[in-house]
C-alpha cells in the first residue's frame, strides 16, 4: 500500500523555459548554441549540491559574454524560467491530504527560494529536500537516503514521480515505486494502477 507520494519539481509541477537567461547572454555577445557547455561552464551540478552558492553563480554567469553583464540582471533573467503547471500542483495538493507527500528536487538555492516565494511550494505537502542542501543530486543514491532518513519512508509503500527515466530507475533500485512523468493524465492514470487515490 502506498503511504507516501515524493514528487520532482522541474518538467512536473514546474516547465523551464531557459530563453530569458539565453536571450540575454547572446545580447551580451555569448555564444549560446553550445547548450551543455554552457552548463559546464557555470558548474551548475555544484549550484544544486550547494558547493556553490546562488550570488557565485550569477558572478560566473555574468561572465560568459564578451560584454560585461550586471549581476541584477542575469538573476532576474536566471528566475524567470518557470511555468507553474496548475493540475499537477493541485493533484499534490489532494493527495496530500490522504498522503505523505514530499518534494524532491535538482535545485540550487536561488530557484528553491524563488519557487517558495511565488508559488509557496515549500508549503505544499509535508515536507521538501531540495539536492542544494544534501550535497546530491538524482540520480546519485545518496538523495534518496537523505530523504528516506528525513522523511521516514519505506521503500515499499513510496512511490516517486519524476520526468527523468535515470532518476526513476535510481528509486527503484532502492525498492521504491516510481513513475515516469509525462503528462497529468498519464501520471494520474499510473497513481491508480497502484491503488492511489488521485
Amino acid at each position: 500500500m502506498i503511504r507516501s507520494i515524493v514528487f520532482d519539481i522541474g518538467w512536473v509541477l514546474v516547465h523551464l523555459n531557459p530563453r530569458p537567461i539565453l536571450d540575454c547572454l547572446a545580447e551580451h555577445e555569448c555564444d549560446i548554441r553550445d547548450l551543455h557547455g554552457l552548463v559546464r561552464r557555470i558548474g551548475l551540478e555544484d549550484h544544486e549540491t550547494g558547493r556553490v552558492m546562488g550570488l557565485h553563480l550569477m558572478e560566473r554567469i555574468a561572465a560568459l559574454g564578451r560584454r560585461p553583464m550586471r549581476i541584477d540582471l542575469a538573476s532576474t533573467r536566471w528566475l524567470d524560467m518557470f511555468e507553474l503547471q496548475p493540475k499537477m500542483v493541485d493533484l499534490a495538493h489532494r493527495l496530500s491530504d490522504r498522503y505523505r507527500v514530499y518534494l524532491l528536487s535538482n535545485i540550487g538555492d536561488m530557484h528553491w527560494a524563488h519557487l517558495s516565494r511565488e508559488y509557496r511550494l515549500h508549503r505544499l505537502g509535508h515536507g521538501a529536500l531540495p539536492s542544494f542542501v544534501t550535497g546530491f543530486m538524482k540520480p546519485d543514491p545518496g538523495i534518496y537516503a537523505e530523504a528516506e532518513r528525513r522523511f521516514g519512508l519505506e521503500p515499499a509503500s513510496t512511490v516517486f514521480i519524476d520526468d527523468r527515466e535515470e532518476n526513476t530507475r535510481a528509486a527503484r533500485r532502492r525498492g521504491w515505486f516510481a513513475i515516469a512523468h509525462e503528462s497529468f493524465p498519464k501520471t494520474v492514470r499510473a497513481l491508480h494502477a497502484l491503488e492511489v487515490a488521485a
